[in-house]
């Protein structure tokens, strides 16, 4: 059974919602939103909670919308961060959409944040190599931080290390043996142009793809005629039909088959 929330001492005077509202205040900055909210939970005597918020805002213990937004963005962009997490931030604080329209755009007004050259920046002094990253990882990660695209991509491409950034897939290619990924996709009925094709789209190198292939047919561990053969006979097309002949002969193509073995299956199967 889930504990119950345990119930948060209720004021009993005005001194009460202030002393609430200065501890709060002693931890962090907090938005108007945020402290009415804390104040609500402490009392339910909507007079207090006006008093002191009136009191609060008029002596600059709570700012306003604006200047907190201002306070917030000068903060993040000084930190390396971007304008995109900086305004989901701000509005998910309770700051209205338009404050933070306004507030950002008097902070690049006065400071002239470049996010072209924070962006890079921060991507040399996170990232010194890409060894234990991926390309993924590393736009993720810059997103989160509220970089846009364009930025990102211009981070990478002044990187020293930009080269060495490689995709999941590429690391995964650059790990694959040949041989062993050809045999796979065999075993599954596919036949040679099928094969080069999905071993091309996941980026493994088939410089020695000829070569590999040919010892293995000529060794006998793979057979694409056997294969084509073997595929066929999983349907149930009449080859002495009009219409499922070249339907057959489709189906084979898309498996990646060569004409000769396809052309050689369908005259067995028209002998059995």
């Amino acid at each position: 059974m889930q504990e119950k929330k345990k119930q948060l001492k209720q004021a009993k005077t005005i001194e009460n919602v202030y002393n609430s509202a200065y501890w709060h205040l002693s931890q962090q900055d907090f938005t108007q939103a945020e402290m009415l909210k804390k104040l609500n939970r402490k009392t339910e005597n909507q007079d207090w909670i006006e008093t002191v918020m009136t009191d609060l805002i008029g002596k600059n213990y709570i700012k306003s919308d604006f200047d907190f937004a201002m306070k917030y963005a000068e903060a993040a962009f000084s930190n390396e961060n971007g304008q995109i997490s900086t305004k989901y931030k701000l509005q998910k604080r309770g700051i209205p959409e338009q404050d933070v329209a306004n507030a950002i755009e008097q902070v690049l007004t006065e400071y002239h944040f470049d996010f072209y050259e924070i962006s890079s920046t921060r991507l040399q002094r996170v990232f010194e190599h890409f060894h234990n990253t991926t390309k993924e990882k590393l736009y993720s990660q810059m997103t989160s931080k509220g970089f846009s695209r364009s930025e990102i991509e211009n981070a990478i491409a002044n990187h020293p290390a930009k080269d060495t950034l490689k995709t999941q897939l590429e690391i995964k290619a650059a790990k694959a043996d040949l041989s062993t990924e050809i045999v796979k996709l065999y075993r599954k009925g596919k036949g040679k142009k099928l094969i080069r094709n999905e071993l091309h789209a996941r980026l493994i190198n088939l410089d020695d793809f000829e070569n590999i292939l040919s010892q293995m047919e000529e060794s006998g561990d793979i057979d694409f005629y056997q294969s084509c053969q073997d595929q066929l006979n999983k349907k149930s097309y009449n080859l002495n039909d009009r219409k499922d002949k070249p339907k057959a002969y489709a189906y084979l193509a898309r498996k990646g088959f060569e004409s000769d073995e396809i052309k050689e299956a369908m005259k067995a199967s028209d002998e059995e």
